[in-house]
């Protein structure tokens, strides 16, 4: 399934300081019968955004409607646990292009570069400053540059670089998932094919 092409993205930040949130807190267990990507948004969180009765905590910072953007600013090991991809459907349904941490867990940085959801891992120092900007001035805006591998705190100018596989790079910046990319190729595989009989 395709979705929206990542090359530069200016955008405010959501700030979750908190450490170690697992995908069960991303997205509860009882949400992942559904096999389409729609609609997870609704229920991402949504133990720590509503309670039992279904009102909004108000203390949650997505009820809080100071910070917004496309852009989340997590604690260290953000996505741990369960591997389970429903949790960045979650993020990519309710608006997130883009997630930065200290550290994520492997399995939940590449189900990200799956589905359209960048990983940013910067370092603990870098991310103190990106909170605390925030916490000054909630209309603070970071730049992701992918091409060129690039955070910037832009009230500053600085930055930092982060990896990405490369093909993973070239995917995100065409919108592909891996059947996207290969149906893209198509053409290609069908002249190989004709070459080698």
């Amino acid at each position: 399934m395709a979705y929206d092409k990542f090359n530069v993205l200016t955008s405010t930040v959501v700030p979750l300081p908190t450490e170690n949130v697992d995908t069960d807190q991303i997205i509860p267990a009882r949400f992942l019968k559904a096999t389409e990507r729609e609609g997870f948004g609704d229920n991402l969180f949504r133990d720590w955004r509503y309670d039992v009765e279904g009102n909004p905590k108000a203390d949650f910072v997505l009820n809080d409607a100071t910070y917004s953007g496309k852009v989340l600013l997590a604690g260290r090991n953000f996505g741990s646990g369960s591997s389970r991809e429903h949790a960045v459907w979650a993020l990519y349904d309710y608006g997130f292009r883009c997630v930065v941490s200290s550290f994520f867990a492997d399995i939940f940085k590449n189900n990200c570069l799956n589905i359209g959801v960048l990983p940013v891992t910067i370092t603990p120092e870098f991310a103190e400053v990106l909170f605390s900007a925030i916490e000054s001035d909630p209309s603070t805006e970071v730049e992701v540059d992918i091409d060129k591998q690039t955070i910037t705190l832009l009230s500053t100018g600085q930055s930092e670089t982060f990896d990405i596989n490369s093909y993973k790079k070239e995917n995100m910046k065409n919108g592909f998932d891996d059947i996207d990319y290969l149906l893209n190729l198509k053409t290609e595989i069908e002249e190989f094919e004709k070459g080698v009989r």
